[in-house]
């Protein structure tokens, strides 16, 4: 596999953790249309679409709506990523176990999480099947774009049920599977190939992989409409990963962003959303 191919693959992951990086930050507005104005980048661009959709909520101290942090909880972030979700989580004074199965992720992620936990923190490398915890410690259970890439996803779900203490809330997402079939047309095959996304997870297959787990859905959510269409527009450009300055990419990017300052650019953005989501998102509950 080319280095280039590696790169591609990682993309929508890296976008996660460039966006949860600067989850901290006041959210940029988009620009007006106006020859002289910057030009925005993608991942910027992508935080404020997040931000709009409910994901960081800082007033409110939500990591996505319907899921607030405080010192009293215990949040564990399966999937962590580089921990940026996790980070949230511990500047709100939560303690936090990360949880990936990356070697590399865990050691960047507890370089990060060190002096930002006042709650404390640990973090373990892990399949998730089993998970490495006691039954019932967390308050909080995030597992962001994990279940597509793992070979059981429901023996996955139910792990994360049994960490679960009761009443404990769960942010839970997966691709949506509109965008994943528009990806199979113009992706490299290697996309849906170990160890990247080796299923399509339709939206009441997701509900009912919960509920069979012994989850309530209380709220489902969808975002991402921009990256739908910006990653499907990405693979022809060609450009690398660190720098995916293109026209066609950055147009794309103006267009939404100059979408978003309008009036009823926001409506038409949560419309979209909903018809061909990048993600799909599950806020459930441990009875």
């Amino acid at each position: 596999m080319s280095t280039l191919t590696r790169k591609l693959l990682r993309y929508l992951p890296a976008v996660q953790r460039r966006t949860r990086d600067i989850a901290e930050s006041p959210a940029p507005a988009p620009i007006a249309e106006e020859p002289a104005a910057p030009q925005p980048n993608s991942a910027d661009l992508g935080l404020f679409d997040s931000v709009l959709s409910g994901w960081y909520q800082n007033d409110t101290n939500e990591v996505f709506r319907g899921i607030p942090i405080g010192a009293d909880d215990v949040v564990v972030d399966v999937g962590c990523g580089n921990g940026g979700s996790g980070l949230f989580c511990a500047k709100r004074g939560a303690k936090v176990i990360a949880i990936d199965i990356d070697p590399q992720v865990i050691a960047d992620t507890r370089t990060r999480l060190e002096g930002n936990a006042p709650g404390g923190f640990e973090a373990y490398v892990s399949d998730a099947n089993p998970l490495p915890l006691a039954d019932g410690i967390a308050t909080r259970v995030l597992c962001t774009e994990v279940l597509e890439h793992v070979d059981d996803p429901y023996q996955v779900m139910r792990e994360l049920y049994r960490i679960g203490k009761p009443g404990a809330r769960y942010l839970l997402t997966a691709p949506d599977a509109l965008q994943e079939h528009l990806q199979e047309r113009v992706a490299p095959p290697v996309y849906f190939q170990k160890p990247n996304h080796i299923r399509i997870i339709e939206r009441e297959a997701f509900v009912a992989m919960a509920e069979r787990a012994g989850l309530v859905v209380e709220d489902r959510a969808y975002y991402g409409f921009f990256w739908s269409i910006w990653m499907a527009l990405f693979w022809s450009c060609k450009v690398d990963l660190g720098s995916p300055n293109h026209p066609v990419l950055n147009h794309w990017t103006q267009a939404w962003g100059a979408l978003l300052s309008t009036d009823e650019g926001k409506e038409l953005k949560h419309k979209l959303d909903a018809f061909m989501p990048k993600s799909q998102v599950l806020v459930a509950r441990k009875p």
